[in-house]
C-alpha cells in the first residue's frame, strides 16, 4: 500500500484541574471485540478488607499507545517525504525494466515478467508454510518439519487477513480464507502426529555417570 496514514496527537494526561475536566478532549478508543472461550473457568478475585483511605490525586501523563493517534515509535527512523517516495519509485521502476531488457536479450523466447499482485503474497506465504510442514520431500527422505516456522507463517497470513479485512475483491477474500483453511487443517493434524509420538529422554549431561556407584 502505498499511501501512509497520517496521526493527530492525543493528549491522554489524567488527573487534571477541576476546571479543565469536562472539557479536556478524549481519545476515541475502538478495541476489537475479543471471544473468550466458552469453557473458560471464571474466577472470583476476594479482595481484603482495608482501612477506608481518602483519595490523592496524582499527576500521571499516561505515554501513548503505539495505536493512538500521533505516536511516533522513538526507535523508528524518520519517514520518507513524498518527494524521496517519488523519486525512489521511479528509480526502482526503471531498474525492473532495465533488468527485464538483459533477460529478453539473453532469451528471445523468455515470457514478459509477470506482474505480481497479492494473490502472488498469498501463494508465497502458503508454499513457504507447507514446505515448513514436510511438503515436496523427495521420495524415501524423511520429511524435516519445522513446526514452529510453519505455525508463524501461518499467523502471518492471519494478520494479512485482518489488516485487508473489508478491503479485498471478493476472489481475494475467498482465495486467503480457502488457504488459511487447509494450512491450519494441516498444522492440526502434524501437530496431532508429533503429540502422539514417544517422547525421548533427555540426554545425560556431558561428565556424567549414569552407571551404578561403587
Amino acid at each position: 500500500m502505498s499511501d501512509t496514514p497520517k496521526f493527530t496527537v492525543v493528549d491522554r494526561r489524567k488527573f487534571r484541574a477541576d476546571d479543565e475536566s469536562s472539557s479536556a478532549p478524549q481519545a476515541e478508543s475502538k478495541p476489537e471485540p475479543v471471544e473468550a472461550p466458552k469453557s473458560a473457568p471464571r474466577l472470583t478475585l476476594v479482595e481484603p478488607v482495608a482501612p477506608k483511605l481518602e483519595p490523592v490525586a496524582v499527576a500521571v501523563a499516561d505515554e501513548p499507545e503505539p495505536e493512538a493517534e500521533g505516536y511516533e515509535d522513538p526507535q523508528l527512523p524518520p519517514a520518507p517525504s513524498e518527494e524521496e517516495l517519488r523519486f525512489q519509485t521511479l528509480a526502482y521502476e526503471q531498474a525492473a525494466e532495465r533488468i527485464d531488457n538483459l533477460v529478453r536479450a539473453q532469451n528471445p523466447a523468455a515470457p514478459p515478467a509477470e506482474k505480481i499482485g497479492f494473490e502472488h503474497l498469498v501463494q508465497q506465504l502458503y508454499l513457504s508454510a507447507m514446505m515448513q510442514m514436510g511438503a515436496g520431500t523427495p521420495e524415501g527422505q524423511r520429511p524435516r518439519v519445522d513446526i514452529l516456522g510453519a505455525r508463524q507463517t501461518i499467523d502471518l497470513l492471519g494478520v494479512l487477513q485482518d489488516k485487508t479485512d473489508g478491503k479485498l475483491y471478493a476472489t481475494e477474500s475467498r482465495t486467503l480464507e480457502a488457504v488459511l483453511f487447509e494450512l491450519r487443517a494441516t498444522f492440526l493434524e502434524l501437530t496431532r502426529m508429533i503429540a502422539a509420538q514417544p517422547v525421548a529422554p533427555m540426554p545425560p549431561p556431558p561428565g556424567s555417570h549414569s552407571g551404578p556407584k561403587r
